[in-house]
């Protein structure tokens, strides 16, 4: 089985000191998946017949990367396959679910519930993991999702048209978040390509077999917006997200999912006119002032590991 090139502790000693590179492909991760739902509203097919096609294109790529870096199944512990199927079918239930409801409530609603792991899975690291913040970390988390108030504040509205949406979003952060979890403990042991190929297969039969259920038309007319969406947001976004998992505490990853709001927000003015004033802006400066903190962190002690935990 193929292993990282140096071993490390448990995910709770994940630090952006030993791994500089993770942190910028944190950074440019979600700002490839602030296109998802540009790409989901463009496509000719149904919401959730969109989250398979992302699947189903990227897959064939992504098993030819994990296959060309020398990484073969055969030695995989099943205990590391159940982490990733795990991951793969929580992966497909949260796009699902996502996809839905970007279509029955505001994109601004869609962002900040859909990205509502940027608190739950920072939860999971403090309380599972044990993968306490130090007090920059904890003021960056603050400073963060202040900025998102500021950012979408005005633009979320809660009403009751909006409500199914919303909810719908809302369960997707919550299984983005198992989804974390699930190959955060894959990456313990396994490389990026191969635990997001993995993955990716896991995840291509329930989101075909939910696109039937709900009858939506599956095949395109038009193929760009689909070839789009794997390409950006499961290759390159998903791919350098779970190589940021493998390196980096919770606390950070949760931190970096705020930057998808923010390049929404810039998509939105720059594409579609919906200028932001000074409130969104300092919202925006906030999100990135704690990214700067909790980039500056890797000075700090590092989080607490877990008793017992064994080198991988």
């Amino acid at each position: 089985m193929h292993q990282d090139a140096a071993p490390r502790k448990g995910s709770s000693s994940k630090s952006v000191a030993a791994h500089p590179l993770a942190f910028a492909g944190l950074v440019v991760a979600n700002v490839a998946l602030a296109f998802g739902p540009l790409f989901v509203r463009m496509a000719d097919v149904g919401p959730v017949a969109v989250g398979f096609w992302r699947i189903a294109l990227a897959a064939p790529v992504l098993v030819a990367m994990a296959a060309a870096s020398g990484w073969r199944p055969r030695g995989t512990t099943p205990g590391l396959w159940a982490a990733v199927v795990i991951g793969g079918v929580c992966f497909a239930a949260d796009l699902a679910s996502w996809h839905i409801g970007i279509l029955k409530t505001s994109l601004a609603n869609a962002t900040f519930f859909g990205n509502s792991a940027t608190l739950f899975f920072p939860i999971y690291g403090f309380v599972v993991a044990r993968a306490w913040p130090s007090r920059m970390q904890g003021f960056a988390l603050l400073l963060a999702l202040v900025g998102a108030a500021l950012l979408m504040g005005r633009s979320l509205q809660i009403a009751p048209g909006h409500f199914g949406g919303d909810l719908l979003c809302l369960l997707a952060g919550v299984l983005y978040t198992f989804y974390f979890a699930a190959m955060a403990k894959a990456r313990d042991t396994m490389a990026p390509v191969p635990a997001l190929a993995a993955s990716t297969l896991a995840s291509v039969l329930p989101l075909l077999l939910f696109a039937l259920f709900m009858r939506e038309a599956i095949m395109p007319h038009d193929w760009t917006p689909l070839i789009a969406v794997a390409l950006a947001s499961q290759v390159l976004g998903q791919g350098l997200m779970i190589f940021a998992l493998g390196q980096l505490s919770p606390l950070i990853v949760g931190i970096g999912l705020l930057i998808q709001p923010v390049v929404a927000a810039a998509i939105g003015w720059i594409g579609y006119g919906e200028r932001l004033d000074a409130v969104d802006l300092a919202g925006a400066v906030l999100v990135a002032v704690a990214l700067v903190l909790v980039r500056r962190s890797r000075d700090e002690p590092a989080e607490l590991a877990p008793e017992g935990v064994e080198e991988a």
